[in-house]
């Protein structure tokens, strides 16, 4: 069997033509991937909450890069809604090449606290949104034989848990397994689901809950290895990666953008002494970014 050329350089990562709706797209990681794509040539498709603020400015980004863009106002909590956004969704705009599961949602609550409620609401959002969604569009991609992109936003906590969030931790480790799920069944189609897993990143998800927030922020820089929270900028490299022809043969993986995180399992370099450069006895700390 004969295959086409790939394409060369930064060609990989083009999207031109291609279309991508992204979920929570009003703030945050959502706006910088819509506008990352954006950048990168693609159409886009904005869903998040009914009235939330911010989605116009995104759409309004993305229009000034010379993309098209749509809006959707949708609560994904409402899972039997779904199928009928993303065929409304197909209908207006046409095809979907890329969907970015990127909504998501969190309650800081002891174990002991969380309610029926409270664990269902963050289930159906971080969960079944994630699968009914994802069902549906898939159908979509193979019905017009597009070789579709599934990128789920998960997080570090797929991996380790964190003390105060046992249903987010629960919710992302499973939101992982039903991507690999995904990646699977869909690859004879030429299909590919990742997950992008990110780290502690400078977003509103945390911003109310109830913490004694300065020394909890400088205790989590002192714990990342390159020393600071994320930018959602800093997320959006990887994401060009799974959504583009750079990324074509990647599937069923996870990329983790935590700043090296999960690769220290202890925080030990505050005890050691200090570094010295073999080469002329001296270091000179990183002053950038």
């Amino acid at each position: 069997m004969t295959h086409p050329p790939a394409p060369r350089g930064t060609d990989r990562f083009d999207l031109t033509g291609r279309t991508a709706l992204v979920t929570g797209a009003a703030r945050g990681l959502g706006r910088a991937f819509a506008t990352g794509l954006a950048a990168a040539g693609a159409d886009l498709v904005l869903v998040d909450l009914p009235g939330a603020e911010g989605l116009e400015e995104t759409a309004d980004q993305v229009r000034a890069l010379g993309r098209r863009c749509h809006t959707y106002p949708q609560d994904l909590a409402h899972t039997e809604q779904l199928a009928g956004l993303a065929d409304t969704v197909r209908a207006d705009v046409g095809p979907v090449h890329i969907l970015v599961n990127n909504a998501g949602t969190a309650a800081l609550e002891r174990c002991n606290e969380i309610t029926p409620e409270s664990w269902s609401r963050v289930m159906k959002v971080n969960v079944d949104a994630v699968f009914f969604l994802t069902q549906r569009v898939a159908e979509h991609m193979t019905a017009d034989g597009t070789p579709g992109r599934i990128i789920t936003v998960t997080s570090k906590n797929a991996l380790v848990a964190e003390a105060g969030l046992a249903h987010y931790n629960a919710s992302k480790a499973a939101a992982q397994l039903l991507t690999e799920t995904f990646a699977i069944e869909l690859a004879p189609h030429g299909i590919t689901a990742n997950t992008l897993a990110p780290g502690m990143v400078d977003t509103p998800i945390d911003g109310d809950f109830p913490l004694d927030r300065e020394p909890f922020e400088a205790a989590w820089r002192e714990r990342i290895p390159l020393g600071r929270y994320a930018r959602p900028d800093d997320c959006v490299g990887a994401l060009l990666l799974l959504a583009s022809d750079a990324g074509a043969y990647l599937t069923g993986t996870r990329l983790v953008v935590d700043g090296g995180v999960l690769a220290d399992q202890l925080p030990r370099m505050r005890w050691m002494p200090p570094y010295r450069n073999t080469v002329d006895d001296t270091a000179r700390p990183h002053t950038g970014d």
